[in-house]
């Protein structure tokens, strides 16, 4: 049986599009699976459980139950991917009990493979974090988000090291249309019949993005 992905979505900073690139690859893998299981482990609303309520559940790493419920849930090869939008407030506290549990020999144990989705900023609180978890997971598992909403302008040049996947901005007004509770991708794709407009090509390409990404990531465990 093949590896079970679980994508980690993360950021030290608020406000970087962590929320919006967890729907994004929720409803990816939903449409491409049937089937994806998602954890919003957020303080801030809305978050991923308004947007996606069916696919969603609340998560918290403040105690050792909640760490174990969510581990629990997370470290089975069950071939549901699972999408986890951590919390900036969380980011320490969830690393460092991946570091103490040995998060990447147990998932490895249990067939099942951890990616980081590091959403990437340009202050040195990222850039350490980013170092942090250089330290912790192996290369192929360690991907940096450019937001151009958020970078505007290069990368770090420590953060160049890793894979790097790139989100275009969008007009302002299409943020506030995308940014409704009641959005969907996947329905404003079979919704919307011209397939040249600029919101439909920008969820295509991003869809396309996570589909390279996942058979990429296939072939790294191959």
């Amino acid at each position: 049986m093949s590896s079970t992905p679980v994508y980690i979505i993360c950021s030290p900073r608020p406000q970087v599009g962590k929320t919006l690139i967890a729907r994004l690859l929720s409803e990816f893998l939903l449409l491409k699976n049937g089937a994806v299981l998602s954890f919003d482990i957020n303080l801030k609303e809305p978050s991923l459980l308004d947007y996606l309520p069916r696919i969603t559940e609340t998560a918290d790493v403040i105690d050792t139950y909640g760490k174990m419920q969510l581990m629990d849930r997370v470290i089975v090869n069950d071939g549901i991917a699972k999408v986890i939008d951590l919390g900036y407030h969380a980011f320490d506290e969830f690393f460092k009990m991946c570091d103490e549990i040995g998060l990447m020999k147990e998932a490895l144990r249990r067939r099942v493979a951890p990616v980081i989705l590091f959403v990437a900023d340009t202050d040195r609180v990222s850039v350490r974090s980013y170092q942090m978890l250089e330290g912790l997971m192996p290369p192929n598992a360690l991907v940096v988000i450019d937001n151009e909403f958020v970078v505007r302008g290069e990368l770090p040049p420590a953060m160049t090291r890793s894979r790097v996947l790139r989100l275009r901005a969008l007009p302002v007004f299409l943020k506030t249309y995308i940014d409704r509770l009641s959005f969907s991708f996947t329905g404003y794709l079979r919704q919307e019949k011209d397939s040249s407009t600029e919101l439909h090509q920008w969820i295509r390409k991003n869809y396309t993005t996570f589909r390279d990404l996942e058979l990429s990531m296939l072939l790294q465990r191959s």
